[in-house]
């Protein structure tokens, strides 16, 4: 094996309050770096339940700033003791009215590096997101960390494969896929679009889901966490469909290099007769 980046997803069920759930999260976190892991990524909007099932507005007041919220500063604080990179997904408030689902990147020595607010916002039902969330106005950004450059795509982000092609052009070497999906319309997709998203754009991809059923809606989330390697191949399982887990993986980074060489995706793109794509 080459460059080999200890790498962990946290797949957690909802605890019933805010703190218990980041107390559980920072206990994961902890586990995960004592297993040697280096970047570990949490569930979307992780220290709350998804109340996105439901349009009420009580859950504008668990917004916070990042990443001057005690959510992420107290996650900062964690990446330094763990040294480890975190991605932690959190409701975002810029000012009042103006939310965002964003994930906080924070490096190894607890530096906060950058944020990705999810662009693509679903409404539907069971996932009335846009009574919420203003689409992210950053764009596909990518941070350069202590385990390398990585960028982030937020669960139904996963459906557009602009995104995805746009982090593998600014040098992302793992994508990580916060999601809170539950069983019905995408189950089914779950194992495909991921893959297929790091064959096409030749990286690693992390892809994480919560599990159980929560107070809000009927329906459970499906868990199934995994890691998939640019061919397109599980690295080791998938993890359970409704319990709690953590999933350590090391990911050997210098499969990139091997597989770009085969497949030349990149060099063989025409960005020339795209032009289309953006005026429909």
């Amino acid at each position: 094996m080459g460059e080999v980046v200890r790498a962990a997803l946290v797949q957690a069920s909802w605890t019933g309050d805010k703190d218990t759930m980041t107390k559980n999260a920072i206990r994961f976190v902890q586990q995960a770096a004592s297993e040697g892991a280096k970047v570990i990524c949490l569930q979307e909007l992780f220290n709350g339940p998804y109340f996105c099932q439901v349009q009420e507005p009580e859950w504008y007041d668990w917004a916070e700033p990042v990443p001057d919220g005690p959510t992420v500063r107290q996650m900062m604080d964690v990446a330094r003791e763990c040294g480890a990179v975190l991605v932690v997904p959190v409701y975002e408030i810029e000012q009042p009215g103006v939310l965002y689902n964003t994930a906080a990147v924070i490096d190894a020595d607890g530096c906060f590096l950058g944020k990705h607010r999810k662009n693509h916002i679903p409404h539907t039902g069971g996932f009335w997101e846009k009574y919420y969330f203003r689409p992210g106005n950053l764009g596909y950004p990518v941070f350069d960390t202590a385990v390398g450059r990585i960028g982030v795509y937020i669960c139904y982000e996963r459906h557009f494969p602009e995104g995805w092609r746009a982090l593998g052009l600014k040098g992302a070497k793992i994508v990580f896929n916060p999601s809170a999906t539950s069983r019905g319309l995408s189950e089914y997709l779950w194992r495909l679009e991921q893959p297929a998203a790091a064959v096409a754009n030749e990286y690693f991809v992390g892809a994480i889901n919560r599990v159980g059923t929560e107070p809000l809606g009927d329906d459970d989330f499906y868990g199934q966490s995994y890691f998939v390697d640019p061919r397109g191949q599980m690295v080791g399982d998938v993890a359970s469909d409704s319990a709690d887990e953590i999933l350590v993986r090391d990911l050997d980074l210098s499969m990139l290099d091997e597989v770009r060489r085969t497949w030349a995706f990149y060099r063989d793109r025409r960005p020339d007769t795209y032009g289309s794509l953006t005026e429909a």
